[in-house]
């Protein structure tokens, strides 16, 4: 398999023949004067995009499904009119090839700001992706991704506050194949380094085998690495080339994401017939649109088989037999494409909301768990999920989504009040009015371990106004921990920012938190390990003490 991936979409494929065109700080240099500026986009940004109930939604919670192109722009610098011309064709996203100066020159800050500006100048949502993590065989997933992480890492300042109109896809086609570990491991490690810098974006991920999991890694190991991210905010992109090349092989893989409720997207596909068979673009087109998935072609610029007819240059009116087929076949992007409602598009015809939710009720409160259910919504066309929220004053954060009129909502804090809402969505992303709320104030319950555990607190990173934070909690006992709650004060004004392992509230400097799904049992002589990052304003002690279920727990030695 791994010489039928060299021969059909080895990393040769992206790379043009020609030399890298310099200057890449000028990219975009005039069409920026168009976009808004970083600190207007900071200001312009609600919510963001993100996943919610497995799809992708925009912050309002309209679903967004993907209608695009690949642009290699890390080869093609100076075509600044590509991003408009794209548009033209109805897309509603670009994914924009980049370089952290691994192979290719780097695009860096001021190039990748332009490139943002020129995405919301035509209304595009702007998937951002580092192109030197494609393997050659001399390298691992480990090493690539975790050079990925750095490279977006010090994008940071150009990123922030543009959660509504940027995804950032970690990076392309990561080689480490053939084993599940070397593809979860350094993908999750990857993840929750940006999570833990501070990233709130929309994360997408690609799958091993040169992004065509012909093993099925990515199929099987995708609902351990979406449930590491804390924040459920990443969705998996299959890139679907010749070993696709039946029908039956699209629709299963596709398929197998949906019923296990993931996200999912095809974010490359498209070429000419080989030796191994035919890719199936038509069936992979119609399923999308079908299962609402969305797609990304490969590619406006690409060195084989590209949108254009590149023999005559760039022009958009002179379409490659492929680029005809993608945007103006029966299910191509002209047809299927809905501008996202952040630019003031609307995503189906449909503009009438569902009834809001009624009669809801709480029961089986434990001391980090309730069950809610409520009575169901009506809607002119149907209702396809309802979002549950915590309401705190006037502000809300989503907790939970649901294909039904239940769920059970878990990672709480014992003995604590909380107040929640539903609401009701219907398949053009219409939102309803808010439910009558429900309050509910969960057990002290929890384990009482006593002298059983112990607790290691340690800083692993700091900077100005900041630091990074690890607490491994350790059962000394004979029996395992069931169900805690961890409890301890900062004394010098320390502010956790970003929490994994766990959900924490804070009150003055008194933090408690609650374990996520996969740290609340600890087994006998067992430990988990909660990881943040946090605000500090110089001094920065650990704190003195610590509980967990309200009893003390020891220093670690």
């Amino acid at each position: 398999m791994r010489t039928a991936r060299s021969t059909t979409k080895n990393p040769v494929r992206k790379h043009p023949v020609t030399a890298l065109l310099t200057a890449l700080v000028t990219l975009f240099g005039l069409v920026a004067l168009g976009g808004l500026a970083p600190a207007q986009a900071a200001t312009a940004a609600a919510t963001g995009l993100h996943i919610s109930d497995g799809r992708l939604v925009e912050g309002n919670g309209n679903d967004f499904v993907m209608r695009g192109v690949n642009h290699a722009h890390t080869w093609y610098p100076n075509e600044t009119q590509s991003l408009a011309d794209i548009k033209a064709t109805g897309a509603n996203t670009v994914r924009v090839v980049l370089s952290d100066g691994f192979r290719w020159s780097k695009n860096g800050p001021d190039d990748v700001a332009a490139v943002i500006a020129q995405c919301k100048a035509n209304r595009l949502i702007c998937v951002l992706e580092v192109h030197d993590t494609t393997g050659y065989g001399e390298d691992t997933a480990a090493g690539t991704l975790d050079h990925a992480a750095d490279y977006w890492i010090s994008l940071k300042d150009i990123l922030a506050g543009q959660e509504d109109y940027v995804i950032i896809n970690i990076g392309n086609e990561p080689w480490g194949n053939t084993n599940p570990a070397g593809w979860t491991a350094p993908t999750t490690a990857a993840i929750q380094k940006l999570r833990a810098a501070g990233f709130a974006h929309t994360i997408m991920v690609d799958a091993p085998n040169w992004g065509q999991d012909w093993q099925g890694v990515m199929r099987d190991n995708a609902q351990a690495v979406y449930d590491a991210d804390t924040t459920g905010n990443l969705i998996f992109s299959i890139h679907m080339y010749s070993v696709y090349n039946t029908a039956q092989k699209v629709t299963d893989y596709l398929n197998a994401f949906v019923d296990a409720g993931l996200p999912l997207l095809i974010g490359e596909f498209g070429g000419p017939a080989d030796q191994y068979g035919d890719p199936d673009e038509d069936t992979m087109m119609a399923t999308a649109e079908q299962l609402k998935l969305g797609y990304i072609a490969w590619s406006w610029s690409g060195n084989t088989d590209p949108i254009l007819d590149l023999t005559i240059g760039f022009d958009p009116t002179r379409l490659s037999s492929w680029g005809e087929r993608i945007f103006h076949g029966a299910n191509g992007i002209a047809q299927t494409s809905h501008e996202a409602t952040v630019y003031g598009g609307a995503t189906e015809d449909d503009t009438e909301a569902p009834t809001a939710p009624g009669t809801l009720v709480a029961s089986a409160v434990t001391d980090t768990s309730a069950a809610l259910t409520w009575t169901a919504s009506s809607d002119n066309v149907a209702v396809t999920g309802y979002d549950v929220v915590r309401v705190n004053g006037g502000s809300e954060t989503t907790v939970a989504a649901s294909a039904t009129t239940g769920v059970s909502v878990t990672g709480l804090t014992a003995d604590t009040a909380y107040t929640f809402a539903v609401y009701a969505r219907d398949a053009a992303g219409n939102r309803s009015a808010r439910s009558a709320t429900v309050a509910v104030t969960t057990d002290e319950g929890g384990t009482t371990p006593g002298v059983g555990c112990s607790v290691g607190y340690r800083v692993v990173n700091q900077w100005s106004g900041g630091f990074q934070g690890e607490i491994t909690i350790r059962n000394t006992g004979t029996t395992k921990i069931d169900g805690w709650t961890l409890g301890f004060a900062f004394a010098n004004g320390q502010t956790v920012t970003n929490m994994w392992g766990g959900t924490p509230t804070q009150t003055g400097g008194s933090v408690k938190v609650a374990p996520a799904s996969y740290t609340s049992t600890i087994a006998a002589n067992g430990s988990v390990t909660v990881g943040f990052t946090g605000s500090q304003s110089g001094t920065n002690a650990a704190p003195a003490a610590f509980t967990l279920s309200g009893a003390t727990c020891a220093a670690a030695a």
